[in-house]
């Protein structure tokens, strides 16, 4: 199964400047939650804002380059043909693609899941998850997600599974 998982604004900004425009630490909780044990894959720019390997998880970069150099414990794919081979040899493993936007736009035709935390208020962005339609996805959980000190912003666990073609 392959999954795209993103946090976005009303606006479907989900980044600024190489960096999440919100500090949502009930996001962060939620995306370590699903992906731990899990395959992640992003492209060289959202690693790049991660930093590092993400730990309990097969980290897995797309970039352009043929001779890029990531560290340790990372693998490196050159396309999205990769990802939609592996969905098709071990369909029931959830594959996890993490961004930015241009992978985002790539994979989405491919994808079966969508899990977007949806951030319920507007900022300033330089990316944007997709437009997607809801004819072709289902809503299949929505769960409010708490505001406190710490989680300045209203915010919502969506899950959308692809309708049937």
């Amino acid at each position: 199964m392959i999954s795209l998982l993103a946090a976005m604004d009303r606006n479907h900004v989900i980044g600024y400047q190489n960096n999440l425009p919100w500090h949502l630490p009930n996001d962060l909780k939620f995306f370590k939650q699903k992906t731990t044990g899990h395959t992640i894959i992003m492209g060289r720019k959202t690693f790049d804002s991660i930093g590092k390997a993400l730990p309990n998880r097969r980290n897995v970069i797309i970039s352009r380059k043929k001779h890029s150099k990531f560290p340790d414990g990372v693998e490196v794919i050159h396309d999205v043909s990769t990802i939609i081979e592996w969905n098709l040899r071990n369909p029931e493993n959830e594959l996890f693609v993490i961004g930015g936007e241009e992978i985002f736009k790539q994979v989405l035709p491919h994808a079966d899941r969508l899990y977007i935390t949806l951030v319920d208020d507007v900022f300033q962005g330089d990316t944007y998850f997709p437009n997607f339609s809801e004819a072709n996805w289902r809503l299949t959980s929505r769960e409010k997600g708490g505001r406190d000190s710490k989680n300045y912003f209203d915010h919502y666990f969506l899950q959308y599974d692809r309708q049937g073609e």
